[in-house]
């Protein structure tokens, strides 16, 4: 089982955002180490605590910071932007940076709609032209013949990476031919039918000869299980605050989390997230990810661990791949 990394750049407060992007690039040089497959970051806006507003520029940094590893963008959110742009930001990189760039793209906002209205140069998202700018997109990067020219040239082995967390994702990856990943972080209700309708409906391209799918979900691994429990409070929690704007920029640390009175909202909060994870020892980790991507059919997992501390996601890194060697 091939086993990859999303970082999110979070910050524990809305005035540490330099402190997030350093750990990113600390945690790329980290799981490099270990052997990870790839390392991806995802893009958000207008979130206070949240330092990944513009992948292309952090897989820059990413890619000067390591060797190895596969990087990508977890990812960009296509409807804010013009596919010739996209394509020629991922094509420099991935001549900076040869056989070590992914491009995920995805349909979601990654904001507020209000967000969402200032970063279209027109002032209109394009979500429903989605499945068009991807084609655009994939002939920009894939035909010669495309005009305007993308320069510097795209690299014949530049992937294209449809991301999403519903059956229309599901289903445009299967009929462009291109590689699925699967948000289970993002809607933990998300059904395994989703991974087999793009198995079912997958159509060979010029880029991908057989369906391959990866399961991205949230991963909390500890030396012990009470340890591990905690971290997963202490996100569900700081989850919690913030979609209910109670946050104030500022996270929650697990010690806090621990003392947090829990109340019929949290408490329904958290457990609608808890399904589709993985929370606890390396050994009952590794059991859990093995059922989701037997349940799934993954041929990859993706892990994303949010955990208040660097050590604590150092830590949970580590002790997922000793679990699988």
């Amino acid at each position: 089982m091939k086993l990859s990394v999303l970082d999110q750049s979070l910050a524990r407060s809305a005035d540490e955002p330099d402190v997030a992007l350093q750990e990113s690039l600390d945690m790329a040089r980290w799981c490099e180490a270990l052997g990870y497959e790839r390392f991806w970051v995802s893009e958000h806006h207008a979130f206070p605590a949240v330092a990944g507003s513009a992948p292309e520029v952090l897989l820059a940094a990413l890619g000067a910071a390591t060797l190895r590893i596969r990087l990508g963008s977890g990812g960009i959110m296509l409807p804010h932007y013009s596919p010739y742009k996209v394509a020629e930001c991922f094509s420099l990189l991935a001549n900076l940076y040869p056989g070590r760039i992914d491009l995920g793209v995805g349909r979601a906002p990654g904001a507020d709609m209000a967000t969402a209205v200032a970063l279209a140069t027109d002032g209109r998202p394009k979500f429903e032209r989605f499945p068009e700018l991807v084609t655009r997109l994939d002939d920009y990067l894939r035909n010669p013949a495309a005009r305007p020219l993308v320069s510097p040239r795209p690299p014949a082995d530049l992937p294209l990476w449809m991301l999403g967390s519903s059956p229309d994702s599901a289903l445009l990856a299967a009929e462009r031919g291109l590689p699925y990943n699967l948000g289970l972080f993002i809607n933990p209700q998300a059904a395994p039918e989703l991974v087999h309708l793009y198995r079912a409906r997958f159509r060979p391209s010029a880029r991908l000869g057989a369906p391959y799918a990866i399961i991205t979900t949230s991963v909390f691994c500890a030396d012990d299980e009470p340890r591990a429990r905690a971290l997963q409070l202490t996100y569900d929690l700081n989850l919690y605050r913030f979609v209910t704007d109670q946050s104030i920029g500022r996270s929650l640390t697990p010690g806090e989390a621990l003392d947090y009175p829990l109340g019929p909202r949290e408490q329904a909060f958290i457990a609608s997230r808890g399904s589709n994870r993985a929370v606890g020892t390396p050994g009952q980790v590794r059991g859990q990810l093995e059922a989701l991507a037997e349940r799934f059919a993954a041929d990859e997992i993706m892990a994303v661990s949010n955990m208040y501390y660097l050590e604590d996601r150092k830590r949970s890194f580590e002790l997922l791949m000793d679990a699988f060697k």
